[in-house]
């Protein structure tokens, strides 16, 4: 780690550039977040890498396995398998059972369903052998999803994919017992530093490989703007929810306005680009239609919006209340993860069935309401933590373009696509 009087902690290369992080606290290396709390040698940092904009990559999971030819505490049958019972008896036999961690970066999440949940699964398709289900549909199921990072953590709203953690504490808690399996719970001191580490770390890009420096000529991109940040929940809520009475403002980013200004040689092709990439962010107009926890919820079967329209914090993109969303990610699926089968039979949505790789939060609160949603992400540091979704089912920031492309038939020209993605990637 380098650190230095500008206060950044970390910087690293990575798939577009050179990613930092900025601790206005200083360093704390000492801090239980890298301590082992449990028994199968794991700390935090295994699963949440500075490198990795705090979360972890594929690439980098491919490295450590190599490296240790699988002995990594990364890679540990509870939740780094398709399933605990997975053969891992040799270097092979390990590659096909850490295939979906090594791939896509992916852990198993075990999900007790609501016993009081309005559907049951009516059928499954799991590769894995890993869920347990009795004659009414219920029981336990695996799902896997990427590890969300633990930065830019004020400005959550929140908490885990399925929002099943209410603050930060909890889940600190929880992933300590279900990862790391320490024979006693973490203290409370060790709760409070972890917790502590993990909101004074701000993440962001600092360089691109095409585009330079994302802090010259006055642009204010970097991890220490971040950390300037203002935020409270609904600051910039597009339903009216601001507590400061403010109007929605569909400017989210406004990182490279001052390249314009700049003189005309600095104003390269790929400077033009990310400008213009910010513009489409905020700017091109979405007819957002389907949306489980949105259109439903306002009402409205159209919704005139932007990309800025639901990542609306300012500066950072995730959602400034906490509004899980379905937007058919889950529906998509890949033919390597389980597919399930829900029919709704209680309940304002009784009669509607769904066949989705994920529950989501309905998996949590047991509301057909909820099936396939999920937390709105924060978009900083995105070229460091590829694959993308939850599920990891967009390798490149490209994908996650063409998918929204195609979702809400926006008609993006492969020109704005490019600009777009030349933008995201400078988060």
């Amino acid at each position: 780690m380098a650190g230095g009087t500008n206060g950044i902690l970390f910087e690293a290369d990575d798939t577009s550039g050179r990613i930092a992080t900025y601790r206005p606290t200083g360093r704390d290396g000492n801090n239980p977040f890298f301590q082992q709390l449990g028994s199968n040698g794991r700390t935090c940092n295994t699963c949440h890498r500075a490198s990795d904009g705090w979360s972890i990559t594929p690439a980098h999971i491919h490295e450590r396995f190599a490296e240790t030819l699988g002995s990594d505490p990364l890679f540990r049958p509870i939740d780094g398998a398709t399933c605990p019972t997975d053969d891992i008896s040799s270097v092979a036999a390990m590659r096909t059972a850490y295939a979906l961690l090594l791939n896509r970066g992916l852990i198993r999440i075990p999900l007790s369903l609501p016993a009081s949940a309005e559907f049951s699964i009516t059928d499954m398709i799991d590769p894995y052998g890993c869920s347990q289900l009795d004659s009414q549909g219920s029981g336990v199921i695996s799902v896997y999803r990427r590890p969300l990072p633990v930065t830019n953590l004020v400005f959550l709203t929140s908490i885990t994919w399925d929002g099943r953690e209410p603050d930060l504490r909890t889940q600190a808690l929880n992933a300590a017992l279900q990862h790391e399996r320490p024979k006693t719970s973490p203290s409370e001191d060790q709760l409070d530093q972890i917790v502590g580490f993990e909101t004074a770390n701000y993440t962001a890009q600092v360089f691109d490989r095409a585009a330079g420096s994302l802090r010259a000529w006055g642009a204010t991109a970097g991890p220490v703007a971040v950390s300037d940040q203002q935020f409270l929940v609904g600051i910039n809520d597009p339903f009216g929810g601001n507590p400061t009475g403010a109007l929605f403002d569909p400017d989210v980013f406004v990182l490279y306005e001052p390249w314009l200004q700049a003189p005309h040689t600095a104003l390269t092709p790929a400077r033009q680009a990310v400008i213009r990439g910010e513009r489409v962010f905020n700017e091109k107009l979405i007819t957002i239609s389907g949306v489980a926890g949105l259109n439903d919820a306002l009402g409205l079967q159209r919704i005139a919006g932007a990309c800025s329209f639901c990542h609306d914090t300012p500066g950072v993109g995730n959602h400034s209340t906490d509004l899980p969303l379905d937007t058919g990610v889950s529906e998509l699926g890949t033919r390597d993860l389980p597919r399930f089968s829900l029919s709704c039979h209680s309940g304002p949505l009784a009669g509607a069935s769904f066949a989705l790789t994920d529950p989501g939060r309905a998996a949590i609160t047991g509301q057909c309401a909820d099936i396939g949603k999920f937390k709105v992400p924060t978009l900083r540091g995105l070229a460091a933590r590829p694959p993308y979704f939850h599920d990891g089912s967009a390798n490149t920031l490209m994908d996650v373009v063409n998918f929204y492309d195609h979702r809400f038939a926006i008609g993006l020209t492969l020109q704005q696509k490019r600009d777009l993605v030349a933008f995201l990637k400078t988060l």
